[in-house]
């Protein structure tokens, strides 16, 4: 699913906000949900870009890991039907 907007411009919105502009006028301007706009709040309120890069790193390295831990653990259940059928 192609993204429409990157982190950093959501932090953009975010912090548009927080200056002072309404949410609805928010959302007209840049063509997004008031529901787009509260998940986004939810997610990356508080944060900066740098920290949203960060995250999305993170993210990456967790979901590499957890391949690498499946693909693991089918290897071992693998030797094991191995070493029953001995």
């Amino acid at each position: 699913m192609k993204k429409r907007y990157s982190e950093e411009q959501i932090i953009g919105f975010l912090r548009e906000a927080d200056a002072g502009l309404p949410i609805k006028e928010l959302c007209r301007k840049h063509g997004f949900s008031e529901a787009s706009y509260y998940g986004w709040k939810a997610r990356f309120g508080g944060m900066s870009v740098s920290d949203a890069q960060r995250l999305k790193a993170l993210e990456a390295e967790n979901s590499k890991l957890k391949k690498l831990l499946a693909n693991s653990m089918l290897e071992v259940d693998a030797m094991r039907e191995v070493l029953k059928g001995k």
